[in-house]
C-alpha cells in the first residue's frame, strides 16, 4: 500500500502541494478571505456575470418555481423545461441545430469522445489541451496521438500517415494556461481533408469573442460544417455552472442514446439553467461588456511590456506571467498577496517544467484603475523577488 503521507510530504518539499482558499461572499473582481478584502486577477468570471442582479434574481425565481434539485438524470425525470427551453437557446446562440446540456465541461468532453470513438479508431490532439480532452481520449480506447502546439503540418502528416479507422481532431478554441487561440479555419480544413470529426472546446472563448459573444469557432466565420462538434462552458464567462455541446440533431441523439456521462448523471438543478438563460440575454446584448474587457487588456499589456515583464502572446482575458520554478511562483504570487493582489501561481504538472506562471485573468468587471494597481504591484514584486536572488548570490 503506498505511504499516502510520505508522497504529500514530496510533493510540500517540490513546492507542488496544493491548497484551497476559502471565499467569504459571492464571486467578484474583490473577494474576502479569511477577513481580508483582495483584488482578484485569478476567475473566469470573464464579463462578471456570476454576481449580476438579473442572473441571481432568475436563480431565486428558479427555486421559487422548480426547487432546489432535479431529482434525477435527465433521461428519467430530472429534464426540467428550463433545461430543455436553455439547450433550444444555446443552439439558437451559437446557430447550430441542437444543444445538449452537460453537468460540467469534463463531463462533457468524456460524453462526446466516448461516444463517437472505440478501441481501433483514433483521436488527434494539440499537446496543450486541457486535461478533459485528453482523459477522454484515453478512456476512450482509442489511440490517442498528440501533435505539437497549434502544428497543423504535423497534424496532418499524422492523418496522412494513419489506417483506416473513425478519426476525431479535438482542440481547446483558446488555451487555458496560455491563453492564445488554436488555427481553427486551417484545422476545420485538415480534419475535412482527412474526414475526421472536428471537435472544438471553447471554454474560454464562449461569450468573449466572435459577433455578439457567439464564440471562437463563430468569430473564425465557420458554421456547423466546418466544426461539427462545439462544447461550450457555462461556468465561466456566463457566471453559472454546466456545459453544452452543440451539433447536428444526429450528434445530439447519439449522445442522449451513448454518452455515460450524461445517461448514467443526476440533471443540474433546473434552477441553474434559469439563472443561465439570464445570463445569455447579458451575453447577446451586452457588447459593453466584451469592449471594455479588450481595453483592459490592452492596458495591461502595454504597461507590462513597458515594465519588462514575460507574457504569453495572448489577446484573450488571459494573460499568463511566466516566472520560471515553482518556488519562484508561489513567492511571487505571495509578494502580491501582501499587497492585497490575488493571483494564483500556476505549476507543475498542469504547466511544463520551468514555465510555472502567475494566470492574470480580468473580468469585465475590473476598473482602469485596478489594473494600474495591478501593475504597480507586479513592479514593486518584480522588485522584490531581484533584490531577494541578488542577496542570495
Amino acid at each position: 500500500m503506498k505511504n499516502l503521507a510520505s508522497q504529500l510530504q514530496e510533493r510540500r518539499q517540490q513546492q507542488l502541494y496544493r491548497e484551497r482558499l476559502v471565499v467569504d461572499g459571492p464571486q467578484g473582481v474583490v473577494v474576502r478571505i479569511d477577513g481580508r478584502d483582495y483584488l482578484s486577477f485569478c476567475s473566469n468570471d470573464y464579463l462578471g456575470l456570476a454576481n449580476h442582479p438579473e442572473v441571481v434574481a432568475a436563480f431565486h425565481h428558479g427555486l421559487d418555481e422548480f426547487g432546489s434539485g432535479s431529482g434525477a438524470a435527465h433521461l428519467i425525470t430530472g429534464h426540467s423545461r428550463a433545461h430543455h427551453v436553455l439547450e433550444e437557446e444555446l443552439a439558437s446562440f451559437v446557430q447550430r441545430p441542437r444543444a445538449l446540456l452537460f453537468s460540467t465541461g469534463y463531463s462533457a468532453n468524456l460524453g462526446i469522445i466516448s461516444s463517437l470513438l472505440g478501441r481501433s479508431d483514433r483521436v488527434f490532439e494539440d499537446r496543450l489541451n486541457h486535461a478533459s480532452l485528453l482523459d477522454a481520449a484515453r478512456l476512450s480506447n482509442a489511440r490517442l496521438l498528440r501533435y505539437p502546439h497549434v502544428d497543423t503540418e504535423v497534424l496532418a502528416s499524422q492523418l496522412a500517415a494513419a489506417p483506416a479507422s473513425e478519426y476525431l481532431v479535438a482542440t481547446d478554441a483558446v488555451f487555458s494556461m496560455d491563453g492564445d487561440s488554436a488555427p481553427l479555419a486551417r484545422l476545420s480544413a485538415v480534419a475535412a481533408q482527412h474526414d475526421a470529426w472536428l471537435l472544438v472546446d471553447d471554454a474560454h472563448g464562449l461569450g468573449v469573442l466572435g459577433p455578439h459573444g457567439r464564440g471562437s469557432v463563430a468569430g473564425a466565420g465557420l458554421g456547423v460544417s466546418e466544426v461539427p462538434i462545439l462544447m461550450g462552458t457555462l461556468g465561466k464567462a456566463f457566471g453559472t455552472f454546466g456545459a453544452f455541446v452543440a451539433g447536428s440533431d444526429d450528434l445530439v441523439e447519439t449522445l442522449i442514446q451513448q454518452a455515460r456521462t450524461y445517461i448514467y448523471t443526476t440533471a443540474p438543478p433546473p434552477a441553474v439553467a434559469c439563472a443561465t438563460r439570464a445570463a445569455l440575454q447579458r451575453v447577446r446584448e451586452d457588447d459593453w461588456r466584451r469592449e471594455h474587457l479588450q481595453a483592459l487588456i490592452k492596458r495591461f499589456r502595454t504597461g507590462a511590456m513597458q515594465l519588462g515583464l514575460a507574457l504569453c502572446d495572448s489577446q484573450t482575458p488571459i494573460q499568463p506571467l511566466l516566472v520560471g520554478t515553482a518556488g519562484q511562483a508561489l513567492k511571487f504570487s505571495l509578494a502580491l498577496r501582501e499587497q492585497g493582489i490575488l493571483i494564483t501561481a500556476i505549476r507543475p504538472p498542469t504547466v511544463a517544467e520551468g514555465s510555472s506562471r502567475l494566470r492574470i485573468t480580468f473580468s469585465a468587471m475590473h476598473s482602469e484603475v485596478q489594473v494600474d494597481r495591478l501593475l504597480a504591484a507586479l513592479e514593486r514584486a518584480g522588485m522584490a523577488a531581484r533584490d531577494a536572488a541578488g542577496a542570495a548570490r
